[in-house]
């Protein structure tokens, strides 16, 4: 190695020294050194306490030193060691409290150091000036293929940093950014990468703070992403918008294969959301939701999704927290028997369909609906056992009385009433309060019919804000000529993978604007009008335009001379001239002598005409 990138690390205080590492004369004894003497000089030369795991295995190939308390100078010691060191290709330094500085002088290290892979620097209190360091290995380092800064406080503004290293960078395949502090910023900043990356295939952000915006930004960048196959978003608090934003990156998103959502407050009607794009893909094998608010239901819309989609390629479902009732049990083994690979984690038999057990029906409504039905009064049920008309009954005649009648009240409810007809424990019941709340429960209801239809019109509000949303950030995140792939079955009779159509996601809305007028006659003048002239023809031939195509060549000049050829559409070429196509040219089957024998007619009718034109200018 260079003598220069070695003194580059080395303390520039330390310079009384009389060492043979900075010695020129000595270079030949200086390539001989041995990595422990070198590091044991360079601890000498910092003043730290050498790392005996590191001078006992120091020709292994992997390099485990964490929680060693390295510190900066202690890692300016390793980076002096490790900068002709040939033989480590996995280094670990997490949890050494290195900060900005050691990352400074791993960054140094890296810059003649080819032969490291893998660097683990997680919880090392890195912060936005170590990111910026780390960056700097990213965009010139080419070994590294996986690189893990879990934990050390990176912010929205640092995203850019990562964004811009991998926008070339393709020789990253795994890429470890959780536990940090990414926002809905810094999800936009992320989305770009995942955008415009060509070669990250393992993604961890899980434990940051993107929630509903971070999560839809995320989700435009994946839609467009051809390589990622893993991706952990758990712990962000994504919510249904998320959901909804994921479920439409996996209609077009054709390479992932593991992905995980544990713990993002997705509902059942988030996983709705997500079974709407799983329905369309074929690739995804493995989706972890635990964790999330689920019940029943969510639970059975996952397993029916597999079990409507002959192409899914789900084989693991984690759903290990909700408890499950019988008819999912027996839906899962119907599935299964078409998809043998499949297994569903969930948390046992004995959950409900909702997340909450249905309440029983009000006691004092199913009296009035049943009173109305009948057309009866209140006096004219109880009359039997209420001789006085004072509406005031003993309890026990009056459970009796309802046990009787055919009102469809059960054991509980009979009792719920006679608890609120009788408040006071005096043993009368006056069921004047039945009277009474008629009017109130006609208010109650259309008063919570009003909610319902508020609450489902700001949801639907708000999803088509989020999907608004969503298609502004692919077309933010979609770099220039990507393709977007577009969903779609698997042809038949094919053998090999589906086939995707490709489009320009740019070109879309030309698409379907010029869609319709495509092949109209204007269109179809300017596509003749561009075709290239071709150097064998000649341009005088007719025997070769005789049997040819519609006669393309050589009669721009003889139809208008007054009008130029580019307003014809005719090519600019001096020696062979492109127009329309004229309606005699169409028919193929018409000999060039049969056209020839009526032209000497068109020709004199045409001078006629323009002489009886010109005698008309001059009066």
């Amino acid at each position: 190695m260079s003598t220069l990138s070695f003194e580059s690390l080395c303390l520039k205080e330390e310079e009384d020294f009389d060492t043979d590492l900075e010695s020129d004369e000595n270079e030949e004894s200086h390539l001989e050194v041995s990595v422990p003497d070198v590091y044991l000089q360079a601890c000498k030369l910092v003043g730290v306490v050498p790392v005996s795991y590191f001078l006992r295995n120091y020709d292994s190939t992997a390099m485990d030193l964490t929680h060693h308390g390295l510190g900066p100078l202690g890692c300016k010691a390793l980076a002096i060691a490790l900068v002709s060191d040939m033989n480590i290709n996995s280094l670990e330094l997490g949890d050494n409290h290195i900060q900005a500085e050691g990352a400074k002088y791993l960054a140094e290290m890296l810059r003649s150091n080819f032969t490291i892979k893998r660097l683990d620097l997680s919880n090392n209190y890195l912060r936005s000036a170590g990111a910026e360091h780390v960056t700097n290995v990213l965009l010139n380092n080419i070994s590294l293929k996986s690189v893990k800064l879990s934990g050390n406080g990176f912010t929205d503004d640092d995203a850019k940093y990562f964004a811009d290293a991998l926008l070339t960078n393709s020789r990253i395949k795994e890429l470890d950014l959780s536990h940090n502090e990414f926002c809905g910023k810094g999800g936009e900043q992320l989305g770009q990468l995942l955008a415009n990356n060509e070669g990250l295939e393992v993604l961890n952000l899980s434990w940051n703070h993107f929630r509903m915006k971070g999560a839809v930004a995320l989700c435009a960048g994946l839609k467009v992403n051809m390589t990622l196959t893993h991706l952990d978003l758990s712990w962000n608090g994504f919510g249904n918008e998320g959901a909804l934003a994921m479920g439409e990156a996996l209609k077009f998103n054709n390479t992932l294969v593991h992905l995980n959502l544990n713990n993002n407050r997705v509902t059942n009607e988030g996983v709705g959301m997500l079974c709407r794009g799983l329905e369309f893909n074929d690739t995804l094998q493995v989706l972890l939701l635990a964790y999330n608010t689920l019940t029943v239901e969510g639970a059975l819309s996952l397993v029916n999704v597999v079990k409507n989609t002959p192409r899914t390629a789900l084989e693991e479902i984690n759903i290990c927290n909700v408890r499950v009732n019988e008819t999912f049990v027996h839906l899962l083994e119907v599935t299964c028997q078409e998809h043998p690979g499949l297994d569903v984690q969930f948390g046992g038999v004995g959950g409900f369909i909702a997340k909450k057990p249905p309440k029983r029906v009000d006691p004092m409504k199913v009296i009035q609906d049943y009173l109305d039905q009948r057309k009866l009064r209140l006096w004219d049920f109880f009359r039997n056992i209420d001789k006085d008309g004072t509406m005031r009954v003993p309890v026990a005649d009056f459970r009796k009385a309802v046990q009787q009648s055919s009102i469809p009240l059960d054991r509980y409810q009979i009792e719920e009433l006679i608890q609120r007809l009788d408040r006071d424990r005096t043993g009368i019941v006056d069921y004047r309060g039945l009277a009474d709340t008629r009017k109130q429960m006609m208010r109650d209801h259309r008063r919570q019919l009003r909610k319902v239809e508020s609450r489902q019109k700001k949801e639907k509000q708000k999803s088509d804000r989020i999907l608004k949303t969503f298609q502004s950030a692919v077309e933010a995140a979609t770099p220039h000529g990507s393709i977007v792939i577009s969903p779609g079955g698997a042809r038949e009779g094919s053998s090999g993978p589906r086939h995707f159509s490709a489009t320009p996601l740019s070109s879309w809305h030309h698409m379907v604007v010029s869609n319709g007028s495509r092949y109209s006659v204007s269109n179809l003048s300017n596509e003749l009008g561009r075709l290239p002239a071709s150097p064998l023809r000649p341009a005088g031939s007719s025997a070769l335009r005789s049997y040819s195509q519609p006669n393309l060549l050589g009669d721009s000049a003889r139809s208008s001379p007054g009008n130029p050829a580019s307003a014809q559409g005719a090519h600019s070429d001096p020696e062979v001239a492109y127009s329309k196509p004229s309606p005699s040219a169409l028919p193929l089957t018409r000999s060039r002598s049969a056209l020839g024998a009526e032209q000497p007619a068109v020709k004199a009718k045409s001078k006629r005409v323009r002489k009886k034109k010109s005698t008309k200018r001059r009066d």
